[in-house]
């Protein structure tokens, strides 16, 4: 077991040395734009995943209450293909497992926000489905780790720049290749003088974001590990103020491929989720990884799933 840990760890910091080589790590021409206030709003809000409600189908096919008394079979005892994909005939399924947050800066789900399904999209949407899609493989790794690194994916922080520990977690979750992809598009911290300067004419829901995202980098680069700091600042208190109340609680949508699935967020970390294939569906497949559970309310926060059960069993 140590040698194995012993040879990630090596493979993490050749990685390291192969991408500053490279060059693809933030140059010191960039860190002296961010010093001399020349970082631009535009860089700074440039999403890593920019999945959003106007990437949902609100399409109503299904009313609120339907399947409210339907019996559910537990998808976590469904066969799976060769890919992990769950294979399902048409009936009603429930899971209930994992989710993370993908929008640092947000208030957490509240009783009554509705969601809907979203595929993930962004310029690092293959790195969160191959991190989610992995962590299957490797559930000896804490839940709060993974969601560690999706913060940092998230905030657009350096590589370079993540404690060892979640450098080995990223090493044991991703390909040398997708390793050196993480580093597309990141930023160093960036001085409160310059961030307020770049962020003056931004709407002030937008500037708490950029904000917060910028004060998560400034805490991985200073070696901060303490998940409740993190989840402090990613995890705004109270409630969402409403911005659409028409999309409730238990709102199906329909998936693009021919089946129907809706959200109950428990917290930002565990989701309830229930799908529905109907008849006309003789066969579908479903990996909870692809997809983002998105809010209504735009100031609450993308859940990403994924396929790992936190209960399994028979009702």
């Amino acid at each position: 077991m140590r040698k194995k840990v012993y040879s990630t760890t090596v493979l993490v910091f050749f990685l390291i040395g192969t991408v500053q080589s490279q060059g693809i790590l933030g140059s010191a021409k960039d860190k002296a734009k961010n010093m001399l206030g020349k970082v631009s709003l535009k860089k700074l809000g440039k999403d890593p995943i920019s999945t959003s409600f106007a990437d949902t189908n609100t399409t109503v096919d299904l009313e609120d209450t339907f399947g409210n008394d339907a019996v559910f079979d537990p998808l976590c005892k469904q066969p799976k293909d060769t890919l992990a994909n769950y294979v399902l005939t048409p009936g009603f399924y429930d899971f209930y497992g994992m989710s993370f947050c993908l929008k640092a800066g947000t208030y957490g789900p509240s009783e009554g926000d509705g969601y809907l399904y979203a595929a993930t999209q962004g310029k690092q949407e293959e790195i969160v489905i191959a991190i989610l899609k992995n962590y299957e493989k490797h559930l000896d790794i804490p839940q709060r780790k993974v969601q560690l690194l999706l913060w940092a994916i998230i905030a657009k922080t350096n590589f370079k720049k993540l404690s060892n520990d979640l450098r080995i977690v990223s090493a044991r979750l991703l390909t040398p290749k997708q390793l050196l992809q993480l580093n597309n598009g990141v930023l160093g911290f960036v001085p409160e003088k310059v961030m307020q300067k770049s962020i003056s004419k931004a709407p002030p829901a937008i500037k708490t974001i950029l904000e917060i995202e910028n004060k998560m980098r400034g805490m991985f680069e200073g070696g901060i590990s303490a998940y409740e700091d993190y989840e402090k600042l990613a995890i705004l208190a109270g409630m969402a103020p409403p911005t659409n109340t028409t999309i409730k609680r238990g709102r199906w949508s329909l998936h693009p491929d021919s089946y129907y699935i809706r959200y109950f967020p428990e917290g930002y970390s565990r989701t309830r989720v229930e799908i529905y294939v109907p008849d006309t569906a003789e066969q579908v497949t479903y990996n909870a990884s692809d997809d983002i559970a998105v809010p209504a309310n735009t100031g609450a926060q993308r859940l990403a799933q994924c396929n790992i059960a936190l209960r399994c069993e028979e009702d």
